[in-house]
């Protein structure tokens, strides 16, 4: 008996010892290998709003338009998520466009105002464009140009970014376009979100020619009459998912 009065048992019980690594259920065996080694879309919480994510462009004979939109549809599948689409201003007088044979722009895509203060209401970016000797047509350019009061104040710094693409060839630029833009995202401090190889068996296709890279959707126009293939097409919409999951993830951590 102690002093407290307590009960002091007479031996202690034996405690069980760890489990080993040998004790552990083995794997099981003949587990076949995935079909793709790509990662997953990202998981994302619940939440009561839907994060905003801006698809702007520039498209001067629809084909980058046509990626666009189906970024908007992928976006627009993901719960919780919602695409808005946005062009940059034309610098080309209409005159200049009529003479390259342009279409008409769709009226029903608003046009983003110089210095980009719209920008500030999304939770994630895309931007879309067609090549000019491997970088960004300079109608891009112009409105990253024009954000110079975002820069500043570095008012962008954070929000995740994406690319894609158009060029006339298979060796115009899918890569070099994408890559040499991400100069803008760095110096405005956005985070660059490639699609990678996420889209599994489709980006490993060769049976069929088709535009697109680990940095983003992609389309071959040609001389200009060559429209997007349905694997192109896919891989915006793919594009269009996967960057909601992850401005999700992101916006709502």
């Amino acid at each position: 008996m102690g002093k407290g009065g307590g009960c002091v048992p007479s031996k202690k019980r034996p405690v069980a010892p760890p489990p080993t690594s040998e004790d552990a259920a083995p794997p099981a065996p003949d587990a076949p290998p995935p079909e793709v080694l790509s990662p997953q879309l990202p998981s994302s919480p619940p939440t009561a709003r839907k994060v905003k994510v801006f698809i702007v462009f520039y498209s001067m004979y629809g084909h980058v338009e046509s990626l666009a939109k189906e970024l908007k549809k992928g976006v627009d599948s993901v719960e919780g998520a919602e695409g808005f689409l946005f062009r940059v201003p034309e610098t080309l007088p209409s005159e200049v466009l009529e003479k390259m044979g342009a279409p008409a722009k769709d009226v029903s895509v608003p046009v983003i105002g110089a210095g980009g203060e719209e920008l500030l209401e999304a939770d994630g970016l895309v931007f879309g464009f067609p090549t000019r000797y491997g970088a960004m047509a300079a109608q891009m350019k112009a409105f990253f140009d024009s954000t110079g009061g975002l820069w500043r104040e570095q008012r962008l710094a954070g929000k995740p970014a994406g690319f894609f693409v158009s060029t006339g060839t298979q060796g115009g630029g899918q890569e070099t376009t994408a890559w040499t833009a991400i100069t803008q995202l760095a110096h405005h401090g956005m985070l660059f979100v490639p699609i990678g190889y996420t889209f599994g068996a489709g980006m490993f296709k060769m049976d069929t020619i088709k535009a697109g890279t680990p940095y983003g959707a992609g389309v071959y126009a040609g001389d200009g009459s060559r429209q997007a293939s349905d694997t192109e097409l896919a891989l915006a919409e793919h594009q269009g998912k996967y960057m909601a999951s992850v401005v999700k993830r992101l916006a709502l951590a």
